[in-house]
């Protein structure tokens, strides 16, 4: 179960440090609309929720094809998350 843990505590920490990357773009650059990064924040919200809900599911077959999918899922995520993060700037 520890790799449940692990796997919850990354989703948290890699979510959690785009928005804190979003919101600091914006006080960084004042020219960036606050419509965009709370776009972004509630986009990284709303992969977080689904995320956590995916780790949680119970009766799954094969527990480590589930959770290599989750990850795999958390990294396009997180990509595409960084990369509208870069055009706000």
């Amino acid at each position: 179960m520890s790799s449940v843990r692990s796997l919850k505590r990354n989703i948290n920490n890699v979510l959690g440090d785009l928005i804190e990357s979003a919101y600091l773009v914006q006080i960084a650059r004042a020219e960036v609309k606050s419509e965009k990064v709370e776009a972004i924040v509630d986009e990284a919200i709303n992969h977080f929720d689904t995320l956590i809900d995916k780790v949680n599911q119970k009766n799954i077959e094969n527990k480590r094809a589930h959770f290599t999918a989750v990850r795999k899922d958390l990294e396009s995520v997180a990509i595409d998350l960084v990369e509208k993060i870069n055009k706000l700037s």
